[in-house]
């Protein structure tokens, strides 16, 4: 357990240049200074913890060694940057984290110039870096470039497209393998680091190279050679993989020793193209609750900074929960059901599916595109493929769901959790598009549960249908009410009315929520007496509803929880103006929704009521058309 250490030598860094200033000596006292404030400021703010716990020691280093911001450093996901946040200018700013007008939580460009590449998705780190490493080259600058990459997101498709890339180039890359999946085993000590040393060394690179360049006048004297040399490293390293895409493999390395760190990379700076350094970390490191259960502590709310115990407690069940529950219930009725997760197990709510079906269970790690391809097989085979994913993650399988999935037309069913805003986590992590990105798309039933207990129903509704079916549902909990046990399919394409307009009301007024939004929607409904419709079903759309609406009201309002343009409230639009009557003037329609920007960070609610979709909002709108 850490203590509370005064940070005498961290309140003295304001930016990485006045950390090169520092002795060799007074890096380790900084790493544990930085640590301290790390666990104090998150235990405050909430945030992610474990992952930069990690790269305390990293961080130090690579603004030790590097001329940072020239020297370009590129954080894969961001999420563990906030050691590289403290060190470059933002120290006080931590208070505000992941806080509205506060620093994000993931690298931003607009928030610091260290901040070289905006992340918050996964394994775009190398092909950034790769990027900045070129144009260095073609302006002809020594301008190093850096990219950081967690062995979790080297799952994704895309970091070897980005290795296999560089490796046929000669850019000054490095790319730095953070590896924490494992303790820190016996091969990687002062044995491992002494051979990080010597690879990275000049002397070695010389001798490399004038050897082949001796060795390459005898072509099989060569190829032997080059088996010879493959065949050394690969005793004593993993890097032959590595060494294949071309790059020049060095560790693995203690990633929290900074004698070792320093010394390697420091000879990795002076080294020309590709590079490849192997470093292992422990996630939490100086935390023993989060050295215990790094994954709770991965991302956290506020909490004890003693003894890691949380601060808050939420007793309302949160959609996630109650897929989890219903995904062990529906596959303890069909033994058809697999469940598949593109790395976010916990964040998904699987963790007691995984245990209770081991052998039905896949988690196929950061790999979006792969997880959706991979159901469409079993699909086709008979299985019925639950995907669990967040809306945001979505996004980048978009190709697979279309081509692989809806032209099919694969029983498929999609969980689909953090739709809408995200609070803390920001634009990067907000499933604000996918109610217009999936609507679009043929063959695919779309719903949207206003409380949990119809989530728990449209998901037995989507896994009974046989084909593409989507459930989307926001972060958090729901509205706290009654989860029946027993699952019903509901009829696809129907909705409910919940509120009916008084009949003598002049101006009659139809508000049509989508998901979420039903609870503001019916106070707004109250305070100006309109009728109130749960739409239930994005896709198909309730035309028998809208053509009874149209009939005797005289404004239709839509509310939801996505991106205003090609959302929800346009396939009313559509089809309203499909069943118009040419007799009869066109009825008036407002679609609420999210505006056509990126939202920053801050408390869901606030950011709902800044958007106009809270219920005071919703009712302030429409009383501006009707009076």
């Amino acid at each position: 357990m850490t203590s509370l250490l005064n940070s005498v030598i961290l309140n003295t860094i304001d930016s990485p240049l006045q950390l090169r200033q520092l002795e060799r000596k007074q890096l380790v006292p900084l790493a544990q200074e930085l640590r301290t404030f790390l666990i104090n400021s998150v235990a405050k703010t909430g945030g992610h913890l474990s992952s930069n716990l990690g790269v305390v020691e990293l961080t130090i280093a690579l603004h030790y060694v590097f001329n940072t911001p020239d020297d370009r450093l590129v954080w894969d996901v961001g999420h563990q940057t906030y050691p590289h946040k403290i060190l470059t200018g933002r120290r006080e700013q931590m208070q505000s984290l992941r806080n509205p007008q506060g620093i994000a939580g993931f690298p931003r460009r607009s928030e610091s110039e260290y901040d070289t590449f905006g992340t918050g998705h996964s394994s775009t780190s190398i092909s950034a870096a790769l990027g900045m490493a070129v144009a260095a080259q073609k302006a002809g600058l020594e301008r190093r470039a850096v990219a950081i990459i967690g062995d979790g997101a080297m799952t994704a498709g895309m970091a070897f497209e980005a290795l296999n890339n560089a490796g046929d180039m000669d850019a000054n890359l490095l790319v730095i393998l953070n590896d924490n999946d494992m303790s820190i085993s016996n091969n990687v000590g002062a044995l491992n680091n002494y051979l990080a040393k010597l690879l990275s060394s000049r002397f070695y690179g010389t001798v490399r190279k004038s050897g082949k360049k001796v060795l390459s006048a005898v072509p099989h004297v060569m190829e032997f050679a080059k088996r010879a040399e493959e065949h050394v490293k690969g005793m004593v390293t993993p890097g032959t993989l590595f060494e294949e895409f071309g790059f020049n493999y060095i560790g693995p390395i203690d990633g929290h020793d900074m004698d070792a760190l320093i010394d390697t990379l420091s000879n990795i700076k002076q080294l020309k193209g590709p590079q490849f350094l192997h470093i292992v970390t422990q996630k939490g490191k100086g935390f023993e609750p989060a050295e215990d259960n790094p994954n709770k502590f991965h991302g956290v709310g506020k909490f004890d900074p003693f003894n890691g115990d949380a601060l808050t407690s939420n007793t309302k069940k949160t959609y996630t929960q109650v897929f989890g529950e219903w995904l062990v219930d529906m596959a303890a009725l069909d033994n058809r059901l697999i469940g598949i997760t593109p790395a976010m197990c916990d964040g998904s709510g699987l963790n007691a599916f995984a245990e209770k079906y081991p052998d039905r269970y896949y988690d196929v790690g950061i790999a979006e595109q792969h997880s959706l391809t991979f159901a469409a097989g079993m699909a086709c085979d008979g299985l019925k493929p639950v995907v669990a994913i967040y809306s945001t993650f979505l996004q980048r399988a978009y190709d697979q769901l279309i081509h692989d999935i809806a032209l099919q037309n694969l029983p498929v069913l999609f969980a689909i959790d953090r739709a809408g805003l995200v609070g803390a986590d920001g634009p990067t992590h907000a499933g604000s598009f996918d109610l217009s990105y999936l609507r679009c798309i043929p063959n695919i039933v779309i719903m949207a549960p206003s409380d949990e207990n119809e989530c728990r129903q449209m998901l037995y509704t989507g896994f009974q249908y046989n084909g593409v079916a989507a459930v989307r549902y926001p972060r958090g909990g729901g509205a706290g009410v009654v989860i029946q046990k027993k699952m019903q399919a509901i009829e696809i394409g129907t909705a409910e009315i919940k509120r009916h307009v008084a009949s003598n009301t002049k101006q009659k007024v139809a508000i049509l929520s989508f998901g979420s939004m039903l609870n503001a929607c019916l106070k707004a409904g109250e305070k100006l007496d309109a009728t109130v419709v749960n739409m239930r079903f994005v896709k198909p759309i309730d035309k028998i509803m809208l053509e009874n609406l149209a009939i005797d009201h005289t404004l239709i309002i839509t509310v939801e929880e996505n991106s205003v343009m090609g959302g929800a409230g346009s396939a009313v639009l559509e089809a309203l103006q499909a069943i118009q009557n040419p007799n009869k003037s066109p009825i008036r329609t407002l679609c609420l929704g999210l505006p056509d920007k990126f939202i920053e960070h801050g408390v869901h609610e606030t950011m709902l009521a800044e958007c106009g979709l809270d219920a005071e909002g919703i009712a302030s709108t429409i009383a501006k058309l009707i009076t």
